[in-house]
């Protein structure tokens, strides 16, 4: 049993209402909604939110039924994972049945290709990991140009190597976490307390499938780069 998941909180700072703001003739949520309920390999989708309207609309199209989440988990402070466990609790409930891998679906990165859920799903079949991760190639690497200050203020690379990295090609290797797609063992989710406590492997996207959208600039970027994606296949 795959449970396909979508956490969506009413309020947003950056882009008011950014969850079900209309982006390229639909809601932003269904972007994401969308591609579970297409897929094959996903046996039901649940969306947990806070809004009563997104949580209508998404009953209409075909998701469980679960209620709104707890008012705990609709705050500013409230993270992933905590919203990630009670989902999975109360559909399994609903179910009646035990959940194999709890994939989760970020509302704010659209960008993704249909591809990328099977491609995770089967890394994380084949590998057997506590959960995969999406991630992308970090824009800058903290062996090279990320820098921090020290007491006094004065700068530094944030992870020196002994002798220097004078080229980026010599730093090692780093991701940027990319806020997209994740699959998660369910018997991890219900132990753990937080993402990094268990063996979590990544799932590499191309960095113009991970946009995230937190401001209107990003909200306009990726507008943009899906009616050009959009135009390409008409």
């Amino acid at each position: 049993m795959i449970l396909g998941h979508i956490g969506v909180r009413k309020g947003s700072k950056g882009v008011p209402r950014k969850n079900f703001r209309e982006l390229c003739g639909k809601p932003l949520i269904d972007w994401s909604l969308d591609q579970l309920l297409a897929s094959t390999r996903v046996d039901a989708v649940v969306v947990s939110t806070d809004d009563p309207e997104i949580y209508d609309h998404a009953i209409a199209k075909g998701t469980l039924e679960i209620g709104l989440r707890p008012d705990h988990l609709a705050t500013d402070g409230a993270g992933k994972w905590g919203v990630w466990q009670h989902a999975l609790e109360v559909s399994e409930e609903k179910l009646g049945q035990p959940v194999t891998a709890f994939l989760d679906l970020d509302c704010t990165a659209p960008m993704r290709a249909p591809e990328d859920i099977g491609n995770a799903l089967d890394l994380f079949f084949a590998q057997r990991p506590d959960m995969v991760m999406s991630c992308c190639e970090a824009r800058k690497n903290p062996y090279f140009n990320l820098v921090e200050e020290d007491q006094s203020g004065m700068l530094h690379v944030s992870k020196p190597l002994p002798g220097g990295v004078v080229a980026r090609q010599q730093a090692p290797q780093v991701w940027e976490h990319a806020a997209s797609t994740y699959v998660v063992d369910p018997a991890y989710l219900r132990r753990a307390n937080g993402i990094f406590q268990g063996r979590v492997i990544p799932y590499i996207m191309p960095p113009e499938r991970c946009m995230d959208i937190d401001t209107p600039l990003d909200f306009e970027i990726v507008e943009f780069l899906m009616s050009k994606r959009i135009a390409a296949h008409d």
